[in-house]
């Protein structure tokens, strides 16, 4: 199998695990001591095109080819003696997946002893541009970037609070499908985000012209494009071609594994309760390789999961530590609960309507300042967090209570902010 100009990272082409695996072990035994792969995932036919369901039988066939792969490539590691004593192993996936189908067939199938079968399989692609239009009358012409998660650019790129702005976002939050899996009426609109709670989820870059006007969350069974400005042609369809949404906010998107063995990572099985994102990977890598980088992180190293020796001993005093990255992660993670409260304000906003449109002025105020507050707390924690775990310097049981309390608060304003 032949990569696909993905040099150095093999496996974002829908290769089998165990060749981009083989990449992995090849490099390995040829020293390069830090080598990446990507496992393209087991619910697509990488072979013959669509998707599978939970339960069907080429997905569950492609589970199993994955996981006999991943044995044979321990097997070969540890032929070369490289094995968890002596190197460091991290596993994740970028993001979960909504599934978009079903129901599955016959009820009660589990796809080990009994497959699943689906008559309704695909997400469903709706039109997003002839529903404004044939629902809310809005042909303000505009580009999108296609995604159940859909970020919008008005052309001409007119101002957040203009009228055309606001229009086109109440337009949107009230935008129905009848669905082509259920037959239900749905809501296509869940969230909405424009800059001000952009800024609030880390969603705004120093480049202004890559900014969008809004982003809009959608029922995450949906993947919204721009097309004609009518439904002549049908403006919601099952597309049996792609069955799993992902970008979005629901909470099987947001939440996914990591996976760690290696030299400094206690064996005690499953953890539940630590919350992390994608953030965290790094530094914690960085801690367990004694390496240090020249720049600071936006996540904080997991030691919950470090065996004693391994830990900093700036981290373990009086729990100081663990309190205040616990406390950084709810405030400054985009689906930490000040993130996930913003958001909702940041929909009441969008979606009102009263006389001056005060109400979307005031919540959007309240949320640039409750943004800027977070920003100050987090960069004040991430310092102290980064101090402990690569400068030797101990977080006090003081500091720690102070920054904690201050995080509560914020977090308690975002929340009455979205109620």
């Amino acid at each position: 199998h032949t990569p696909v100009s993905h040099i150095g990272f093999p496996g974002f082409d829908g290769m089998p695990a165990a060749v981009s695996l083989s990449y992995v072990a090849a490099m390995q035994e040829h020293g390069i001591p830090v080598t990446y792969a990507y496992i393209s995932d087991a619910h697509d036919n990488h072979a013959g095109g669509g998707s599978y369901g939970p339960g069907q039988a080429g997905y569950v066939a492609a589970l199993s080819a994955n996981d006999a792969a991943f044995g044979k490539f321990f097997q070969r590691l540890a032929a070369d003696g490289i094995d968890q004593g002596n190197t460091l192993f991290v596993f994740t996936s970028d993001e979960g997946d909504h599934f978009a189908g079903g129901p599955a067939s016959p009820a009660g199938c589990d796809g080990v002893t009994v497959p699943c079968t689906y008559t309704k399989i695909g997400e469903v692609n709706a039109n997003y541009a002839g529903l404004l239009a044939t629902e809310q009358g809005v042909t303000t012409p505009f580009k999108v970037h296609s995604d159940s998660a859909p970020t919008v650019y008005i052309t001409g790129n007119p101002a957040r609070d203009a009228a055309v702005t606001r229009t086109f976002e109440r337009a949107t939050s009230q935008l129905t499908a009848v669905s082509p899996i259920t037959g239900n009426t749905d809501t296509i609109t869940k969230f909405l985000a424009d800059p001000v709670e952009m800024k609030a989820l880390h969603m705004v870059t120093s480049d202004p012209a890559r900014t969008p006007t809004f982003t809009l969350f959608a029922d995450p069974n949906y993947f919204l494009f721009a097309a004609a400005p009518n439904c002549n042609s049908p403006c919601v369809t099952e597309q049996p071609g792609f069955a799993w949404n992902h970008g979005d906010v629901q909470p099987e998107i947001t939440t996914t594994w990591l996976g760690m063995v290696g030299p400094g990572v206690d064996q005690v099985g499953v953890d539940s309760t630590t919350w992390s994102d994608h953030t965290d990977i790094k530094p914690t890598l960085m801690v367990l390789l004694g390496l240090k980088d020249d720049y600071s992180h936006d996540g904080r190293a997991l030691t919950e999961v470090f065996s004693g020796w391994a830990k900093p001993a700036a981290t373990k005093k009086a729990g100081a530590y663990i309190k205040v990255a616990q406390a950084y992660k709810q405030i400054d993670a985009a689906v930490g609960q000040f993130g996930l409260a913003t958001l909702s304000a940041s929909t009441r906003a969008l979606e009102s309507n009263s006389s001056g449109d005060a109400t979307y002025a005031d919540l959007e105020n309240q949320l640039a300042t409750l943004t800027s507050d977070r920003n100050a707390l987090a960069t004040t924690m991430i310092g102290l967090l980064e101090g402990a775990e690569f400068g030797g310097q101990p977080i006090s049981e003081h500091q720690a209570q102070s920054l904690v309390s201050e995080a509560q608060v914020l977090i308690a304003e975002a929340n009455a902010l979205a109620s």
